[in-house]
């Protein structure tokens, strides 16, 4: 059996899903023994932990010209002591220019065969890769096991059946008779579809597979071959991945190097060298927005980036006051606000918000979102695993820097005890109240736990203000809180112009940082906050080109 004919019902499926929006799940999301084995969780910790100190050897690519690794583990403030082989730039691209003319030529069949197949494998290594996650990026571990799992395996499962569905989308060859009165004009025709070229997937520090699968899988399944450049401080989780990617090339009887690791080191980084290869056609970007409009400026490539965005929530009118303060209280310890989906500026009228018991004030509605912020935080069950910890030093330094902006501090930031790790780098959410005229403030992401109140005259001066931050500096998502069907219209109307989504009244269990596959379009392109989206039929079309041939037909 075909591993296409293995993995075809799920592939279908995945088509299926991609039209109708609804919800579908390859990969589990809870690490549930009857699903994964009883023994699949400490397996995976042990196997994390024996790879410590130690040279990752799974990848297939010879003759490193050296070792190098610089990951630390947020919690335990320790190096992982993980090197990883490191090649010059022109070996790596030479490597993928060879394997670009064996992989353009595997049948899409083929591609997207092998590729579910490597999912599979990569699901018997979930829990390892959790710890991977934990360990690098700092998340608690339920959300690194799913969003480095399963969430990661159906966005790559998504681009799969996206790039598949493209390219079967038109005929490979059709006969075409043209009458002319007297004869008829008969030709054979054929279509290729051409793959761009060797495609540069530069991963994050912070969700290095669920950001970096999306191109990685949609550039493979297209027949591009890949350079993967992660993060340097988070990159054992998308290493396993290459490794499995590359396991199953080989056991095909095909270059490995169709997808290589490229890791660097802060101090001398290959990306720029990389991006501005003339041989690189494709770049996939997660990351600053500075860097991102660099790469998108590079002449000569197709590039897919997601950058920074201010996303903002606008509070008009609600059903429950201290269910709409707990959702957000949530949404902002969430992996203590580094998502690029976490909500920073929250647009409350001065008049107050309107609930079913009648009109809370902007402090009454503050404090009952500061109460909620407390209340979480303070749980010993809750806080410490909600809110990970800090991945980055440097965000440690923008906490400490918000509690001095010019307002009330509604609420200062500190450290938290974790019950497992007892040096966790931990930092609670710091809330500030700030002026609707200090847009210099606001404007900007602040990359971690912070929260701005921000008093407006009423919801159209808040819609305004969202809706121009949006446009001018981009915004990923956007949370709307009004029982007004009129007001909902004018701001689902008006943040789509500004190609924002909107969660509307979101309360109990579900929060506007996350994103389901299949469903949920993850970045618009439609604001500066990035200029793709996956994945839409954009996502997949522009790693290739449609080439036709044609010639007289023989009778």
């Amino acid at each position: 059996m075909s591993l296409f004919n293995k993995h075809e019902q799920t592939i279908r499926k995945a088509i299926e899903a991609l039209h109708t929006r609804t919800f579908f799940a390859a990969f589990p999301e809870h690490p549930s023994p009857a699903v994964y084995g009883e023994t699949a969780d400490a397996d995976g910790q042990a196997r994390f932990k024996a790879q410590l100190g130690k040279k990752f050897e799974e990848l297939l690519q010879e003759n490193p010209a050296s070792w190098i690794g610089e990951e630390e583990s947020p919690y335990l403030q320790e190096k992982l002591d993980i090197t990883y082989p490191s090649f010059p730039v022109e070996t790596l691209i030479d490597r993928a220019r060879k394997a670009y003319h064996v992989w353009r030529k595997v049948s899409p069949e083929q591609r997207a065969g092998i590729l579910a197949e490597s999912l599979d494998r990569m699901k018997s290594r979930f829990f390892e890769i959790a710890y991977a996650t934990m360990h690098t990026t700092g998340q608690g571990f339920m959300m690194a096991f799913q969003a480095s799992g399963p969430h990661a395996a159906d966005r790559a499962l998504e681009a799969i059946a996206a790039g598949y569905e493209e390219l079967t989308r038109f005929p490979q060859k059709a006969f075409w008779d043209k009458p002319m009165g007297k004869f008829n004009i008969q030709l054979n025709k054929e279509w290729r579809a051409v793959p761009k070229g060797v495609s540069l997937v530069i991963g994050c520090s912070t969700f290095p597979t669920w950001n970096t699968v999306p191109g990685l899988y949609a550039s493979l399944v297209t027949g591009n071959p890949v350079i993967v450049k992660p993060h340097p401080g988070a990159v054992l989780p998308i290493a396993i991945v290459v490794a499995e990617i590359q396991k199953v090339l080989k056991e095909q009887n095909l270059d490995p190097h169709i997808c290589q690791l490229a890791p660097d080191t802060s101090d001398k980084l290959i990306t720029k060298e990389l991006a501005e290869h003339p041989d690189v056609k494709l770049i996939d970007f997660t990351g600053n927005s500075v860097f991102g409009n660099y790469l998108e400026s590079l002449p000569g490539k197709t590039t897919f980036t997601e950058k920074t965005g201010v996303n903002c929530v606008l509070l008009h009118s609600v059903q429950d006051a201290d269910k709409v303060a707990a959702n957000l209280a949530f949404s902002v310890s969430l992996y203590s606000g580094q998502m690029c989906t976490a909500p920073q500026n929250f647009f409350i009228p001065e008049k107050g918000i309107q609930t079913a018991q009648g009109e809370i004030s902007f402090e009454e509605f503050a404090q009952k979102f500061i109460d909620n912020l407390n209340s979480l935080i303070d749980n010993p069950k809750a806080g410490p695993f909600v809110l990970g910890t800090i991945q980055n030093k440097r965000t440690y330094d923008r906490i400490a820097e918000a509690e001095k902006l010019p307002g009330k501090v509604w609420l200062k930031s500190r450290t938290i005890a974790h019950p497992q790790f007892s040096k966790a780098r931990t930092a609670t959410p710091v809330v500030v109240e700030v002026n609707a005229d200090k847009t210099d403030i606001f404007s900007k992401e602040l990359f971690g736990p912070i929260a701005l109140l921000i008093k407006v005259k009423d919801i159209e001066h808040a819609l305004h203000l969202a809706g121009e931050l949006a446009r001018k500096h981009g915004a990923i998502s956007c949370g709307a809180y009004t029982t007004d069907k009129g007001v909902r219209e004018k701001i689902a109307d008006e943040m789509a112009l500004a190609g924002a989504p909107v969660s509307f009244n979101l309360v109990g269990g579900i929060y506007m940082n996350q994103n389901a596959g299949f469903s949920d379009f993850h970045v618009t392109g439609g604001n500066p906050a990035g200029n793709a989206s996956f994945t839409n039929p954009e996502f997949v079309v522009k790693r290739f080109t449609w080439v036709g041939h044609r010639e007289p037909a023989v009778a």
